[in-house]
C-alpha cells in the first residue's frame, strides 16, 4: 500500500467518523438542519468517490497497470452505480 492509498483509507475514516456524527446528531436531535443535511449528502457523496477510487486503484494494480492512472470520477457518475 502506497502512500496515496494510505491518503485515502485516512479520508474515508473522517469522513465516516463525520457521517456517524451527523447520523446521530439526527436522530439524537430529532433531525438536522438544511445545512447539516446538505453537508451529510456531501459527506456521503465523498465517501462513494473515495471508495471507488481505491477500488480503482487496487484494481488496476492487481493487473499490473500504474494505480495512479485512476482518477476521481464525478458524483453523479458514482451515485449512478446505485441503481
Amino acid at each position: 500500500m502506497d502512500d496515496r492509498e494510505h491518503a485515502i483509507i485516512d479520508d474515508i475514516g473522517g469522513l465516516i467518523s463525520e457521517e456517524r456524527s451527523l447520523r446521530d446528531r439526527s436522530t439524537r436531535d430529532m433531525g438536522l438542519s438544511a445545512d447539516e443535511k446538505a453537508r451529510l449528502r456531501t459527506v456521503e457523496v465523498r465517501l462513494d468517490q473515495c471508495w471507488d477510487l481505491l477500488r480503482q486503484r487496487r484494481a488496476l494494480s492487481e493487473f499490473g497497470e500504474d494505480p495512479a492512472a485512476a482518477e476521481v470520477r464525478p458524483a453523479d457518475e458514482v451515485e449512478g452505480y446505485r441503481s
